[in-house]
């Protein structure tokens, strides 16, 4: 039994090596971005429901940005506070800004999807570029560097939505390391032709993509994935490429206990059971191959069993881990979140095990 568990784990660090260095790699190694500004109209799209402390903060940095020709849409999901005069104030104020008003609707209650699509419609340009309410672009050149990475044939734009740094928080670096594995898988996938999501906190594409697979229709049921389900039934190695440029992320503020990021992480997962085939199974063999990193290893070493062996693959699987997730760090400026490495990661599988478990019994909430 041993020799099976040992063979086992041999072949988990494997897969293990495979992930890090053959497909993260291609995103941790990949070479600078340049900036190349091309001249496309750009429709910046922003949903909000109830948004109002975030409308008065964010939605100024956006109508700071330098570019050239740029509207925002600020679409209202029938908010119950003061998001709609806030937006109706931004429409008057500012002559490129358009205002999308989305009422209660019966079969569409309570879905961002419904308000997104109007608000899709609505832009007068057809390059259109995503964020939420409670983020803001890191620089002044968001637009420009986003943009910058549409081609003819590159039509929908992967980008980078961080969360702001807590000094002195542990949550805060679980919630940032666990950010930016993700974007490593995503943005790596993209780059080797098999894109299989994106985030709408920075998120852009074509409008011809979007009514290439009608929109959101073949989802419209499930509450979340207007970013994620969208990208991955639209996106391809054909359509589609990666900014991780500094001036093009986008920052949100961070939930600031593990209850709350729990329950958003359990909105953000449980979208993931609609994937494609293979990129439900790869993210399902990267997950059950660093669990069962995490368990073998207790078991072989419990019985001494080619211990030295054992501690060598696990000292070299960290090593090789760490490497290229710093590689990744330092091109998405998280660097200091892979100091605690290790103990982030422990917790962080613990904690998607727990997700899933609870997911499987419960729905999750979702936009209200």
């Amino acid at each position: 039994m041993l020799l099976i568990i040992f063979c086992l784990f041999i072949a988990v660090f494997f897969v293990q090596f495979l992930y890090y260095i053959v497909v993260f790699g291609k995103f941790s190694f990949a070479k600078p971005q340049k900036v190349t500004p091309k001249k496309i109209p750009i429709s910046v799209i922003v949903c909000a429901k109830n948004e109002e402390e975030n409308v008065k903060n964010f939605i100024p940095l956006l109508l700071e940005q330098n570019y050239y020709d740029f509207e925002i849409v600020l679409i209202d999901d029938a908010s119950s506070d003061d998001t709609l005069e806030l937006f109706e104030a931004y429409e008057k104020q500012h002559s490129n800004v358009k205002l999308v008003k989305v009422e209660n609707n019966e079969a569409f209650w309570g879905n961002k999807k419904y308000a997104l699509t109007l608000g899709i419609k609505a832009a007068k340009n057809e390059y259109l570029l995503f964020t939420d309410a409670d983020c803001y672009p890191s620089s002044k050149d968001w637009i420009l560097n986003m943009s910058s990475q549409f081609t003819m044939h590159n039509t929908i734009i992967l980008g980078y939505g961080a969360y702001e740094k807590i000094a002195g928080s542990f949550i805060n670096k679980i919630i940032r390391f666990e950010t930016l594995l993700t974007a490593t898988q995503y943005l790596a996938w993209a780059k080797i032709g098999k894109p299989y999501m994106g985030v709408g906190r920075n998120l852009a594409y074509k409008r011809e993509e979007f009514f290439k697979v009608n929109g959101f229709i073949d989802h419209m049921k499930i509450r979340s994935g207007d970013d994620d389900l969208f990208v991955n039934q639209a996106a391809s190695k054909a359509n589609t490429a990666v900014c991780y440029l500094p001036d093009s992320f986008t920052y949100s503020k961070p939930k600031t206990s593990f209850k709350e990021w729990f329950t958003q992480k359990r909105r953000h997962i449980s979208s993931a059971k609609n994937y494609k085939l293979f990129d439900r199974n790869q993210l399902a063999l990267f997950y059950c191959s660093q669990l069962l990193f995490l368990i073998l290893p207790i078991v072989l070493l419990s019985f001494q069993y080619q211990w030295i062996t054992v501690l060598s693959l696990i000292g070299f699987r960290y090593l090789f881990a760490w490497i290229t997730m710093g590689f990744a760090a330092g091109k998405l400026k998280e660097k200091d979140v892979m100091y605690w490495f290790p103990i982030i990661e422990i917790t962080l599988i613990i904690t998607q095990l727990n997700i899933f478990i609870t997911n499987t019994f419960s729905k999750p909430v979702h936009w209200k």
